[in-house]
């Protein structure tokens, strides 16, 4: 059965956290949708620029298997102000289906829209004090119900691939870490 995955991304988004996962999950052959809030070139944290292959606004219509934000500064940011974004995430929320979150956007975007408290969840260190007390974990995944979040960069692609084990299975996992030549446990 196809997963449809949406990744919302913006300008000064965290270029190496959004293309590995949306890397990851096309090898684990999820239909992956890449929509900007704002417009199709998208100038990363980094400077590196990549095209979305549609704006959010085109859809808000559209049902998703899992919606999930990568972080970075200003693009966490950016991801937060846009409203169609809020409704699409919180629509997620409400229909118990996955959404997802790395580096900044746990508190950026979803702790702000109420999406992560009183939940557990984990996201960069450097953010982990915007955040209720007790709650953030210091693990690279963390999965609370429907939401999961993770903690940066360098976390990824481990992240990548737990959000392929819950969407498709624990061999789907170990045959996308196999082709990327990662020893999955």
């Amino acid at each position: 059965m196809e997963k449809k995955v949406l990744v919302p991304v913006a300008q000064g988004i965290e270029e190496m956290e959004a293309i590995t996962i949306i890397d990851v999950l096309r090898r684990a052959d999820a239909n992956v949708v890449v929509a900007s809030v704002d417009e199709i070139i998208i100038k990363a944290a980094r400077g590196i620029e990549f095209k979305a292959d549609v704006l959010i606004k085109d859809c808000m219509d559209d049902e998703f298997d899992l919606i999930v934000l990568p972080g970075g500064i200003p693009g966490a940011m950016n991801l937060r102000d846009s409203k169609s974004l809020e409704i699409l995430l919180k629509k997620q929320a409400d229909h118990k289906k996955y959404y997802a979150a790395i580096c900044a956007s746990p508190v950026v975007v979803l702790h702000h829209y109420g999406l992560v408290t009183p939940g557990k969840v984990t996201c960069h260190p450097g953010f982990a004090d915007q955040i209720d007390k007790g709650n953030v974990l210091e693990s690279n995944v963390v999965v609370d119900g429907n939401c999961i979040t993770s903690r940066g960069a360098g976390t990824a692609c481990d992240f990548a691939l737990n959000l392929v084990e819950i969407l498709f299975s624990e061999e789907k996992k170990k045959e996308v870490g196999l082709g990327l030549a990662l020893v999955i446990d």
